[in-house]
């Protein structure tokens, strides 16, 4: 994750606002293996704050929470990326370094594994070539805010584009965008799934999700 230092008590206060680099692990194995396995990230460079420790699972599944609280205005665009690759780090670093709120974060979760062991029709979601999802998340306060911390990360969204594996990670949409990115999701898969929704939910009843529409009678 690259944002400004948010004023945890756990950094210094010098840091606070300053442009960071954080870093979440999870080790779910043994103690014994993820201690070596942290021991190279903990060893690099000066870290200005370290937090990493033993914690329950309930823990770490709201460990983020503190930082998205409800009420807060949220604008996020995402893509599935192949790989990392110089060019498209050097450009995440440029748009991190245009952030607006402080409070806003381009956020880099890896997904390979058992997501690149199956075949592409295994199931609706695609992009099984892809090893990450890149999060440009805009989070801020006020409403009059609303268009320079949207268009910063439309603009982010723009740029980094063309470094998607071609698919499109939806977890926001503005009512103009919805069914465009919808049909990027699902792809060749999306005309099946209109057909299943067609049969089984003619009417549109459970539609308060990504929606794919029924065809229409």
């Amino acid at each position: 994750m690259l944002r400004r230092a948010p004023p945890a008590p756990w950094l210094p206060r010098d840091i606070h606002g300053q442009p960071i680099v954080a870093l979440f692990i999870c080790h779910s194995g043994s103690i014994e293996e993820g201690e070596k396995l942290v021991a190279p990230i903990k060893s690099f460079g000066t870290p200005v704050g370290d937090v990493i420790q033993r914690r329950p699972y309930v823990s770490q599944q709201g460990i983020l929470d503190a930082a998205q609280p409800k009420g807060r205005r949220y604008y996020w665009k995402s893509e599935y990326l192949p790989k990392l690759e110089p060019d498209l780090l050097a450009q995440v670093i440029e748009h991190a370094g245009r952030i607006v709120s402080p409070h806003s974060a381009i956020i880099l979760f890896p997904l390979d594994g058992a997501l690149n062991r199956l075949p592409e029709d295994h199931s609706p979601v695609g992009n099984r070539d892809a090893t990450l999802v890149i999060n440009i998340a805009a989070s801020w306060e006020q409403a009059q805010d609303d268009a320079a911390n949207i268009e910063w990360a439309r603009a982010a969204w723009r740029d980094l584009r063309r470094f998607s594996a071609g698919g499109t990670y939806v977890n926001f949409l503005t009512e103009e965008e919805g069914d465009e990115r919808i049909h990027a999701v699902y792809g060749k898969h999306y005309d099946r799934l209109v057909e299943i929704r067609t049969r089984w939910d003619p009417g549109n009843l459970f539609r308060t999700n990504k929606n794919i529409a029924p065809r229409a009678a």
